[in-house]
């Protein structure tokens, strides 16, 4: 699918400390000097997204030099289970929380649910984001509403969940940049950050698409959604002068689990 000349939206996003992991690093998280392109588009669904389109990222520029601050963090080993939180709802069962501390007597363990990680955040980072909507098949009549919503929206600080940089408790705040005649350069920084995270889904895919008729029964399943698995890509990242160019998802320079299979 390429690419369409569509008009290139700029978002300026900024927070207190930011995580964008190394997936080198393993267990202890080291933060890219700038967001990947699936942490800004990220950022972008959370102000304004639909199923009939996918955010294309083209740019991502540091306003300010990389700072790093060193953190430790516990972070829980459980996660909450969808079904179980929707009879919580429903008052069919009593909550029951996910335990940081525990011993033998509250879970039958003596193993903690929490884990110490040691964390090289960004501090004070500030970026600024280009990226365009790019309609999926049938929808590509709809480009200037998609468009316009986006504008309103990011001009009236409007969200569906507070952005966020890398991990959810470091928030983001955003502005929408109409023109870039009085906005400030980029900082005079330039790395070669090697194989980059694109995106852990395909963005070409409708990740939304039912995976049965649900009104056929003998097509029936339980949710009756697909459960889209993780197609991790990555690319070639050099930062320049502040300045990240994000090839577009269909391109070549972008290296997906499909074209491992065809060159095998």
């Amino acid at each position: 699918m390429a690419v369409p000349d569509s008009p290139h939206h700029v978002l300026q996003l900024w927070a207190d400390f930011a995580c964008f992991t190394r997936p080198e690093m393993k267990v202890e998280r080291y933060s890219y000097p700038c967001p990947t392109p699936s942490a800004a588009r990220g950022a972008l669904e959370a102000i304004y997204f639909k199923p009939q389109f996918f955010w294309q990222v083209r740019r991502i520029e540091l306003l300010a030099p990389p700072s790093y601050i060193a953190l430790r963090r516990n972070e829980v080993k459980d996660k909450l289970n969808a079904t179980a939180a929707g009879r919580w709802m429903a008052g069919k069962e009593s909550p029951e929380p996910i335990w940081a501390d525990a011993d033998k007597g509250l879970l039958g363990t003596d193993q903690k649910g929490r884990t110490q990680r040691q964390t090289m955040a960004l501090r004070d980072p500030r970026f600024r984001v280009t990226a365009q909507i790019v309609p999926r098949p049938g929808h590509e009549a709809k480009q200037k509403s998609f468009d316009e919503q986006f504008v309103r929206r990011a001009s009236q600080g409007k969200c569906f969940q507070q952005p966020y940089l890398g991990c959810r408790e470091f928030v983001a705040f955003f502005r929408y940049v109409p023109t870039l005649d009085a906005e400030p350069a980029p900082c005079d920084y330039s790395q070669d950050l090697g194989w980059m995270l694109y995106d852990t889904f395909d963005l070409q895919t409708d990740n939304h698409a039912p995976l049965v008729d649900k009104n056929d029964p003998s097509q029936r399943k339980p949710g009756g959604w697909k459960k889209i698995a993780p197609s991790v890509s990555v690319f070639r990242a050099r930062v320049e002068r502040g300045v990240l160019e994000v090839p577009a998802f269909d391109s070549p320079e972008v290296r997906k689990p499909d074209d491992e299979r065809r060159s095998a």
